[in-house]
């Protein structure tokens, strides 16, 4: 099953399935960009829509972005913002749904689906303003090497999707080549233990 297969079956159960991981990412978005507000904003992988009322607010405009059509669905339901348009796009693909430049551009556990980050990066230095913002949220590399990996239970068994591990240098070494600068890294623990592996790594870049 593709990545696209899998995110449209998941989505029937994708809100309501417990997900530390989907729950945690979203408290690690609001802290990190509790202070960020933009202009024109890119949410890329806006899922069922967890993250997309938050950031509607923060923004005068919101294009957000999934692969999955069934997913968009369930997020078209969640929204009550007039400066909301989704669209369905493979973003390994050209961006023909971005029109002017972003001021931010959210990643929200999408990149783990992506083997060549370079061909996003390549498109995010098109595309972001100078002085914009890049937040990506992803499953630890810690938990990766321990064997986690986005999945679901199904009628058929456990559904486990395809992830490549990304470790945090490749982000970072990426980021400095296409011209953008490390704000901050964040790691975020289930119940706030750092004693355990961190469950989410976030990196907020900026465009220099």
């Amino acid at each position: 099953m593709n990545i696209k297969e899998a995110y449209n079956q998941w989505s029937a159960q994708y809100d309501t399935n417990e997900n530390k991981t989907r729950d945690l990412e979203g408290v690690a978005m609001r802290t990190v960009l509790k202070d960020i507000e933009a202009n024109t904003c890119l949410e890329i992988g806006c899922g069922t829509g967890k993250n997309t009322s938050w950031l509607a607010q923060r923004a005068k405009t919101l294009v957000a972005v999934d692969f999955s059509e069934q997913m968009l669905e369930k997020a078209k339901l969640k929204n009550e913002h007039q400066n909301v348009q989704f669209v369905q796009a493979d973003i390994q693909q050209p961006w023909h749904f971005v029109t002017q430049n972003v001021n931010l551009v959210t990643f929200s556990l999408v990149l783990e689906h992506i083997e060549n980050l370079e061909a996003i990066f390549e498109k995010l230095a098109l595309y972001v303003a100078d002085g914009g913002y890049i937040y990506i949220g992803e499953l630890h590399p810690f938990k990766q090497y321990n064997g986690s990996k986005a999945r679901f239970e199904t009628e058929n068994g456990v559904q486990v999707l395809t992830c490549f591990t990304h470790h945090i240098s490749e982000f970072t070494n990426i980021a400095l080549r296409f011209g953008f600068k490390i704000v901050t890294i964040q790691e975020f623990f289930d119940d706030n233990d750092t004693s355990t592996i961190p469950r989410i790594m976030c990196l907020l870049l900026q465009k220099n």
